[in-house]
């Protein structure tokens, strides 16, 4: 073959290369014999396109054609023509057209596959990250990882045009804490001691801010020494955004406008703007949850106001101890006898003593707990706006163990399709997200376990200014300029309005423990910045991985990220993490307790 190089790409071509020559690079996607016309679907980035290999095509191009392995990588050269009216193939982009082979070389065969490379491939996940680079050539992954280039352009395009600059920031920091276990890297030069990837770069946005970049932001990749999950990794990559001289209303304003925009550029669709908010206190009494999934029918109410009237002992008990009685309302549906079993069983198994239940008729309450709670039927009417048909799921125990339990059951009935989608995400657009800014977190919660108050979130939120006169009396009870953006029961993002000022910082490090000398010793450098005129700054981090899990409706970020670790933090592909030479290791003084090392 004279010139084997691509002149077009084969997902490309339409009827009117009709009479076109072309020269088409890819892989053998399907390979077929019909009574001695070979077909050959090829494939490249842009899609699949039909050849073919006639009868009166000579002995050694039909020799070739017959030779061909599924995945081996060739050239041709063609002519496209139409195909007959019976073979026009709708379902491809390119099913109007053919392309008469007449010339073929193979430039790489393939071995026999591990597995099909085709959408609906069963194989094992281990062995999909094993041949990662056979499983990239799905077209769901291809399309997955254009998508990724998509948002990414389009992230950039948006912030670029908000005066945004593109910063980078190191990837080899002093280890602090924010929230997971660091991933540590030894140095060489200073044997002892050790450098972190970032879990975010935090200090060192809030130190560009110092140094009056007023807008920053990086597609930043972040490490935690966590535990593998479908919405997290070892390794991720966010949207990290940082602004002076803002509060949280020009934060979420200007989040909504690159979520727009990114949508309307990769998906060719709009979103509905502004988005709902709901503060944290509120999300936990309808949603018993941060993180709740908007969409969907059954909010949570609370029954503590007629519940303590009445006679069930384990309601009188909840309320004594300060804690709740609260229900689950869903609307009108059956629950089986061992759908409600399968249920309290659920939920004991979130630490709640059990689970009651009703149902509602038009006369009063029936069946489970409903006899003993007719007396108090018109006040639960009044206050629970029930109606005919719908059942009451009720927890009492402590409020965090009822949270957590009626957000594991109202989880539970929405995967198990026993909860209607509201009437605003039944169809279009809208049916697919369902997006809520989180609001007024604590900024503090208590360790029982190490007996001292923690972030919540992390050191350097802003406390609302109604408590900085009583941050050390109260701390439980404040709330910081923290939020979130949820987006069908996913964290999406996270951020807050920071610590501007070096006094303020000092007193909520002190707070969990960690006094002057600590504080010097590990926040030094931000806290020598907060004495020379920081601005009033925040910002958010909206996770790139979990967007696009969102965007392209995959279980895992696993699915839109090019070379995932697995579950166990290891990556199959390379065999890693692996075993490394004693020598290296002197290098670095370290020595292995076990004598295992291969």
């Amino acid at each position: 073959m004279h010139n084997r190089w691509r002149t077009h790409h084969c997902g490309t071509l339409r009827s009117q290369d009709v009479g076109q020559p072309v020269i088409l690079n890819g892989w053998v996607a399907q390979h077929r014999n019909h009574g001695g016309v070979i077909f050959i679907n090829l494939r490249d980035r842009s899609g699949n396109v039909q050849a073919l290999i006639e009868q009166d095509a000579s002995t050694a191009l039909q020799r070739r054609g017959e030779a061909l392995k599924l995945e081996s990588c060739v050239a041709l050269v063609g002519k496209v023509r139409r195909r007959p009216d019976q073979m026009i193939n709708t379902s491809m982009p390119t099913g109007e057209i053919e392309i008469k082979i007449e010339e073929l070389e193979l430039l790489a065969e393939c071995q026999p596959l591990p597995f099909s490379i085709s959408n609906d491939s069963e194989a094992r996940e281990e062995l999909r990250q094993h041949y990662r680079f056979l499983d990239l050539r799905r077209p769901k992954m291809q399309r997955n990882l254009e998508m990724r280039h998509r948002v990414v352009g389009a992230i950039r395009q948006f912030l670029h045009q908000q005066s945004f600059y593109e910063i980078e920031t190191p990837t080899l920091i002093r280890s602090t804490p924010e929230g997971a276990r660091d991933l540590l890297v030894p140095s060489r030069q200073q044997p002892g001691h050790f450098f972190a990837l970032p879990q975010s770069p935090q200090i060192y946005k809030q130190l560009l801010m110092t140094a009056g970049f007023e807008r920053y932001f990086q597609i930043a990749r972040c490490y935690r020494d966590e535990d593998a999950r479908g919405d997290r990794q070892l390794e991720h990559s966010q949207i990290d955004i940082e602004m002076s001289f803002v509060d949280s209303a020009a934060i979420f304003k200007l989040v909504e406008q690159l979520l727009y925009h990114v949508f309307l550029t990769a998906r060719q669709e709009q979103l509905s703007l502004p988005l709902p908010q709901l503060r944290y206190d509120e999300a936990l009494l309808y949603y018993g949850s941060d993180k709740p999934d908007i969409r969907y029918e059954g909010q949570i109410v609370d029954c503590g106001t007629w519940a303590a009237n009445s006679t069930l002992h384990i309601f009188q008990k909840a309320l004594k101890s300060n804690g709740s009685v609260r229900a689950l309302r869903l609307p009108p549906c059956q629950l089986s006898r061992r759908e409600l079993t399968e249920l309290e069983e659920q939920a004991r198994a979130s630490g709640a003593a059990g689970l009651a239940w009703c149902q509602v008729q038009e006369e009063g309450l029936r069946g489970g707990i409903g006899s003993h709670l007719q007396p108090q039927w018109k006040e639960i009417k009044a206050q629970l706006g029930v109606s005919a048909g719908d059942m009451l799921l009720f927890v009492a125990d402590s409020t965090p163990i009822v949270c957590r339990t009626l957000d594991s059951l109202r989880r539970s009935l929405i995967a198990r399709q026993k909860l209607p989608l509201k009437n605003e995400y039944q169809k279009g657009f809208s049916k697919e997200f369902g997006w809520v800014w989180i609001t007024d977190f604590p900024l503090f919660e208590w360790n029982s376990e190490l007996q001292q108050w923690e972030a919540a979130h992390h050191l350097f939120s802003m406390p609302h200014h109604r408590y900085h006169a009583h941050l050390e009396q109260r701390p439980g009870e404040v709330r910081g300029e923290i939020y979130d953006l949820v987006c069908n029961g996913v964290e999406l993002a996270s951020g807050s309005i920071r610590i501007h000022q070096a006094e303020l910082q000092r007193r909520v490090l002190a707070i969990v423990g960690i006094h002057e000398r600590e504080a010097e010793r590990r926040f030094g450098a931000l806290l020598r910045a907060l004495q020379y005129g920081t601005p009033p700054h925040g910002g958010i981090a909206p996770g790139l991985d979990r967007l696009l899990m969102l965007l392209q409706g995959e279980p895992s970020i696993r699915e839109v990220i090019a070379f995932p670790k697995n579950s166990l933090g290891a990556n199959l592909l390379d065999d890693s993490p692996s075993a490394v030479d004693l020598a290296q290791l002197a290098d670095l003084g370290i020595a292995l307790r076990n004598n295992n090392h291969e």
